[in-house]
C-alpha cells in the first residue's frame, strides 16, 4: 500500500523550538538524563502560577461554559478588551472588532487565511517567531524578511523594510516587544513603519503578547495608538503576561477606519464562526486580568524572579570568552551570539545539539528562527537564576571544546 504524502506545503515549514531537538531531549530523558530545558517560554513548566483571581473567576462560571459561545468570543470578555485597547488609543474599537481566540497563534493563522491570495507577500522580521512565517506559507504567501541586526540592537531599518515592498504586499509584521530578541520598538521608528504602511496600503499586524514584560526603564507603545485610522491588528493575551499558557487565550483587536476594514473583518468572523468558538471557560479569565492592578510587575521589577534571571543571563555572556549580547528590554528570552572573532565556521545546530548531548541543555538555534547563517542561540529567562548560572558554564565547557577542535585554517581565519 503506497504511503500518505504530506501537503507539500509542509516543506516549507519550520518549528524547532518544539522540533527534532526536543524530540531528542524526550528521548535523553527517557534514559534517565536530567535535561535542563530553555526552549520555550512556558512558565507553569518552571514554577509560575496564573493570578489565583483568574482561577477563581473559571471556577465560579464553569457552570455558564458548558454550550458554544459566540464566535468572537465571550461579550463580557470582548468589551473588557475593546476598553482596555481604546485606554491604550486605538481607534474605532469595539467588541465587534474583538476577536477571542484559542491563543495568539490561532489567531494568527486566522488573520493571515483572512487576507492573502496565493502569492501574496507579508514581510516578516528575521528573526521572527517561525509561526508567523508558517502561517504565511500555509496560506499561501510568500515571507519576504526584514533584517533586525544585532548590531543595530535588533531593532528594523524602515528604509530596507521599504525596499522590500512589492505590488504584491499585504501586510507588515511587526513582533514588539520581541520574541527572540526581547528589543522593544521606541515610538519614533513605529512612526516610520506606520509611515510606509500607510504609503504602501498595507495591513499592519503587531504581535503584542509580551506586552507588559518590559525590564529596567523600557516602555512599551502600543502600535494601533501610532496607526490611527490606518487598519491595524493587535494580538494579546493571557498566556505570558498572566502566565496562563495553559487557558490558550489569545485575542485581536482591529483597529482603524472601519470602511477600510469592514470586509476583512467580516471575512474574520466567517472563519472564527466555523471554529465554532474558542475555549469558553478560560475566557471567564479576561475581564478580571484586565480589570484588575497588573502582576507581572512583581517579577520584572529589580528583585524579581524575572529580573534576576535576566541579570544572571547578562552576567553569564559579560563573562564569556565567546559569546555577546544585546540586552533583552522586554518579554522572556535572551538571544545571545557566538562572537565571529573566536569561533569561525560557527554553526548553530550543531552546537545545540552538543550542548543538549554533552551537558544536558537544550536551546533553540538562531537559525530556527529564520535567520540565515545564524550565530544565535535563544533560551528563555524562566528558569531560577541559580540553574542559569550553572547553564553559562555549560555552554562556555561546549564553545571551549568547539574553538579547540578547529582546523588551523579555520583558526588563522579567526
Amino acid at each position: 500500500m503506497a504511503p500518505i504524502t504530506p501537503s507539500a506545503h509542509l516543506a516549507e515549514v519550520r518549528y524547532e523550538i518544539r522540533g527534532a531537538l526536543t524530540r531528542r531531549a524526550r528521548d535523553l530523558e527517557a534514559a534517565g538524563l536530567d535535561i535542563i530545558k530553555l526552549n520555550i517560554g512556558n512558565p507553569g513548566r518552571y514554577g509560575f502560577e496564573a493570578p489565583a483571581h483568574l482561577r477563581e473567576a473559571i471556577a465560579s462560571h464553569l457552570h455558564d461554559s458548558e454550550a458554544y459561545g459566540h464566535e468572537q468570543g465571550l461579550e463580557i470578555a470582548r468589551e473588557a478588551i475593546a476598553s482596555e485597547q481604546r485606554k491604550r488609543g486605538a481607534q474605532g474599537v469595539e467588541p465587534e472588532r474583538i476577536f477571542i481566540g484559542n491563543g495568539v497563534s490561532e489567531l494568527i493563522d486566522l488573520s493571515l487565511r483572512a487576507l492573502l491570495q496565493p502569492g501574496d507577500e507579508v514581510l516578516l522580521p528575521s528573526p521572527d517567531y517561525p509561526l508567523w512565517s508558517a502561517a504565511t506559507i500555509l496560506n499561501g504567501g510568500q515571507p519576504r524578511y526584514y533584517r533586525c541586526l544585532a548590531r543595530h540592537g535588533h531593532l528594523p531599518d524602515p528604509d530596507e523594510v521599504e525596499a522590500l515592498i512589492t505590488p504584491r504586499t499585504r501586510a507588515l509584521v511587526l513582533i514588539n516587544p520581541n520574541n527572540p530578541t526581547g528589543a522593544v520598538y521606541p515610538r519614533a521608528l513605529l512612526q516610520r513603519l506606520v509611515t510606509i504602511a500607510a504609503r504602501h496600503h498595507l495591513l499592519l499586524l503587531s504581535d503584542e503578547i509580551y506586552d507588559e514584560i518590559l525590564y529596567d526603564d523600557a516602555s512599551f507603545q502600543p502600535l494601533a495608538e501610532v496607526a490611527g485610522e490606518l487598519p491595524c491588528l493587535s494580538f494579546g493575551g493571557l498566556s505570558k503576561v498572566h502566565r496562563a499558557c495553559g487557558y490558550r487565550v489569545g485575542w485581536m483587536s482591529l483597529s482603524g477606519d472601519h470602511a477600510r476594514t469592514a470586509a476583512y473583518r467580516d471575512a474574520l468572523q466567517l472563519l472564527a464562526a466555523l471554529r465554532l468558538c474558542a475555549n469558553v471557560t478560560a475566557q471567564w479569565a479576561v475581564l478580571p486580568a484586565l480589570q484588575d492592578a497588573p502582576t507581572i510587575g512583581t517579577l520584572t521589577a529589580p528583585g524579581g524572579r524575572l529580573h534576576e534571571a535576566r541579570r544572571i543571563v547578562l552576567e553569564g555572556v559579560a563573562a564569556s570568552d565567546y559569546l555577546e549580547l544585546v540586552a533583552p528590554e522586554g518579554a522572556l528570552y535572551a538571544f545571545p551570539q557566538v562572537r565571529a572573532d573566536r569561533i569561525a565556521g560557527f554553526d548553530d545546530e550543531a552546537f545545540a545539539l552538543r550542548l543538549l548531548e554533552e551537558e544536558s541543555v537544550l536551546v533553540v538555534p538562531g537559525s530556527s528562527f529564520n535567520v540565515p547563517h545564524s550565530r544565535h542561540f535563544r533560551l528563555t529567562l524562566l528558569p531560577p537564576a541559580t540553574q542559569l548560572q550553572e547553564v553559562f558554564v555549560r555552554i562556555e565547557r561546549v564553545l571551549t571544546r568547539m574553538a579547540h577542535e578547529q582546523t588551523p585554517t579555520a583558526a588563522a581565519v579567526a
